[in-house]
């Protein structure tokens, strides 16, 4: 009856909750008003990467789950860094397309940038979107090869809630948890970057996580609290955790757990960067100005912790 009860409880959240698409387009429509001189991101084709998109990294069913990649077009010695790129949109909505941009940007510097599609909650909820993106990683290492791909210098980069996940799977490397069907390689990163993303749910600062969140981790905090505490990649640190850098907006909610995070991470003598992008709304990094000050903080960190 406890589990009749809460299934019809998510249905019924699920259909109040009104869900918007995110996108590139409709983050521009948003936000002109209030920054008039701002300007939407758009792909970048060009000769020197060397783009693969909707290569199918996962099949459940009939469902496949797909990656675009893009590589620099050049013979080099060693292999290149590779990044994986998780989108955003509150675990329910974006696409991989939103992310595309910032991926072509990081090849044209000298990186295999993998863009990850994972399901969404009203797909599948936690954790799917987390044991997707971990099978991502091992497909890129069977796939290292192929795009001329380091394995052994891999970095996840998500945007708001695709930095959750990106800080979450950074910080659970080999977590049984998030396997499904055994890692056949490695789903460990040597590197994380959060763009304006909360590293705990249940974090005082986290206050303002609500319905969306709930949806994703199977109930609200109240309902569901081993969720919302397993989900929260704060609980994960230790003297193994990778770098990481924070990219911020100017909005605190966004904020959530970051502090602590680079607490423990000096305590261990780990490498960190935070770097607040003044006067910035939300999802800055889909649009122009924003856009290059979060390629150049992303690219120099890479640089320092990679090459």
């Amino acid at each position: 009856m406890i589990l009749l009860a809460s299934v019809q409880s998510l249905a019924q959240e699920k259909k109040a909750l009104r869900i918007t698409p995110y996108t590139i387009q409709s983050t521009f429509e948003k936000l002109k008003k209030e920054y008039p001189f701002i300007s939407p991101v758009s792909p970048e084709y060009n000769e020197g990467i060397n783009s693969r998109e909707d290569e199918v990294y996962r099949t459940l069913g009939a469902r496949q789950l797909k990656v675009d990649v893009y590589h620099p077009n050049e013979k080099a010695d060693q292999p290149f860094p590779a990044v994986l790129l998780i989108h955003g949109g509150g675990w329910v909505s974006g696409s991989k397309e939103n992310l595309r941009p910032m991926a072509q940007r990081l090849a044209q510097e000298g990186f295999v940038a993998i863009v990850v599609e994972y399901r969404l909650s009203m797909e599948a909820p936690y954790p799917a979107a987390v044991i997707d993106i971990k099978a991502a990683l091992d497909w890129m290492r069977k796939n290292s090869s192929e795009y001329n791909l380091d394995k052994n210098k891999v970095a996840v980069l998500g945007a708001s809630a695709g930095a959750q996940l990106a800080t979450l799977v950074g910080v659970t490397s080999g977590f049984k948890i998030y396997e499904e069907g055994g890692c056949q390689i490695s789903d460990e990163v040597q590197a994380i970057l959060n763009i304006d993303g909360i590293v705990s749910f249940i974090h005082p600062e986290a206050a303002a996580e609500g319905e969306i969140a709930g949806l994703w981790l199977g109930g609200m905090r109240n309902e569901n609290p081993s969720n919302w505490k397993e989900a929260s990649p704060l609980e994960y640190l230790n003297e193994n955790t990778p770098p990481a850098i924070f990219i911020n907006s100017a909005q605190p909610r966004f904020h959530a757990g970051r502090d602590d995070m680079i607490k423990i991470l000096n305590d261990n003598n780990i490498y960190s960067e935070v770097h607040t992008v003044p006067e910035t709304p939300h999802s800055f990094w889909l649009m122009h100005p924003w856009f290059e000050t979060t390629v150049s903080h992303t690219v120099d960190f890479l640089n320092k912790v990679f090459k």
